[in-house]
């Protein structure tokens, strides 16, 4: 007979593993909320997005623009079976998730791609053509008579 150490964690773990499971039976599983991790740079003619979205179907995330704001949503479902529930751990996180940027001014929000490739989603978000100071040429009516017209005093002087 082997001796096992008593240790009041683990039955504690169990527990809530199996309050756990009973509420998922119960309601259907776990509709918790999650926000994927986002890296946003500035590129010379773009503002890019990356989130992490990894294991998800590109059918399940929306992308819209509205009011200079990109939002980002979707869900991750959990779909994985095992054999008689005997998971040790589910870490990874699984529902509805929403993510809101405000985009910088003078972007093309109508030109706007977006691509998913090993998890990842990249989303490009085209900066407007800066508008280059336009220089005007003044051009004078009649510059030549404008010379002619010398000062009074200048003439006296001459005199």
């Amino acid at each position: 007979m082997a001796i096992i150490r008593w240790d009041p964690f683990r039955e504690m773990t169990q527990v809530q593993d199996q309050v756990s499971r009973l509420f998922d039976q119960v309601w259907g599983g776990r509709q918790e909320s999650w926000l994927p991790a986002v890296d946003v740079f500035d590129q010379k003619d773009a503002v890019v997005v990356k989130a992490e979205l990894a294991g998800m179907d590109p059918n399940d995330i929306q992308i819209e623009v509205e009011d200079n704001v990109l939002t980002i949503k979707g869900e991750r479902r959990f779909e994985e079976k095992v054999d008689d529930e005997r998971y040790y751990r589910v870490e990874r996180r699984y529902g509805s998730f929403q993510r809101a940027l405000a985009l910088p001014q003078g972007v093309k929000a109508d030109e706007i791609s977006a691509a998913y490739e090993d998890g990842i989603l990249t989303v490009t978000v085209p900066k407007a053509e800066e508008e280059k100071p336009k220089r005007i040429e003044v051009k004078a009516k009649k510059a030549v008579e404008a010379k002619k017209a010398e000062p009074v005093e200048a003439k006296k002087a001459e005199k």
